[in-house]
């Protein structure tokens, strides 16, 4: 009597996809982690030159900075420093890779040759983008808290709030790079640091609380467009409660406003340099 062998179920749709970010994620991790140093010195060069100066040095010589006094200042500015590692981790992994890809390597044509809606390899792109901002924020965290003079006030007084802010913010940063990527042509990626960057910095309330920005009610307004602003806040009201901030509820549920708009610009502008 003769075995009848069955045939394998195939995967649903959603499954096969799953599986295919995974694989790619896990294609693109790969690459990053033999590229460990140059990911090390991108990510924490800058947080430590501005920590060091403006926490350690600037106290050390007696230069006042930031109007609380510098314990204040490194308290307000320990959270800025990591939101800057947490967005702009997203640009550099996701946007100049897609500027170099779409522009001279044409390198992005292996990956929409996967058996996969290109949409999918989109998304994998914002992912890898989230997950290495989630490692520069680890990584630069403890540093930038430990080089300043004066002690840092560290407390988290909500795991749920941080976590929902550290998820938040890299999907933004990951959104924010695959945007930029698509959307800035390869020959103007130089000048969008200086369009681009430079403002979401130093108007991001890196270097100081939204709720400074009062006695310039327009500038408090304006920078409402910034998305790093609601990163930089969110991050202090999880790490730094004693410094007054933007409401939780409100930053939250900017991120996620901020995120999908990104997010849904960036997949169009890859669906339209890919396939026309």
């Amino acid at each position: 009597m003769s075995e009848t062998t069955l045939p394998a179920a195939e995967p649903s749709p959603l499954r096969a996809q799953v599986q295919a970010i995974g694989g790619l994620l896990l294609r693109d991790l790969r690459v990053t982690r033999r590229e460990a140093l140059a990911f090390l010195t991108r990510t924490v060069m800058q947080p430590l030159l501005f920590v060091f100066v403006f926490a350690f040095l600037f106290p050390r010589i007696g230069q006042g900075v930031g109007g609380g006094g510098g314990a204040d200042f490194a308290t307000v500015l320990v959270p800025g420093l990591v939101a800057v590692a947490v967005i702009f981790q997203g640009i550099i992994a996701v946007a100049l890779p897609l500027s170099t890809e779409f522009g001279g390597t044409k390198e992005i044509e292996d990956r929409i040759m996967a058996p996969v809606p290109v949409a999918t390899v989109a998304v994998e792109n914002i992912l890898y983008g989230a997950v290495q901002s989630v490692f520069a924020g680890l990584l630069v965290l403890p540093m930038v808290a430990a080089i300043p003079a004066t002690p840092v006030a560290l407390e988290v007084s909500s795991v749920p709030l941080l976590l929902a802010v550290v998820v938040t913010s890299a999907c933004l940063s990951g959104s924010l790079g695959l945007a930029l990527g698509t959307y800035v042509s390869p020959r103007q990626i130089g000048l969008m640091f200086s369009v681009v960057v430079l403002p979401l910095t130093f108007l991001g309330a890196v270097y100081y609380p939204w709720t400074a920005l009062d006695a310039l009610p327009w500038l408090q307004w304006l920078v409402l467009l910034n998305p790093l602003v609601y990163v930089s806040e969110g991050l202090r009201a999880a790490l730094t409660p004693s410094i007054e901030t933007m409401s939780p509820a409100v930053v939250l549920g900017a991120l996620v406003a901020s995120t999908a708009l990104l997010a849904g610009a960036g997949v169009r502008g890859f669906l339209r340099r890919t396939i026309g």
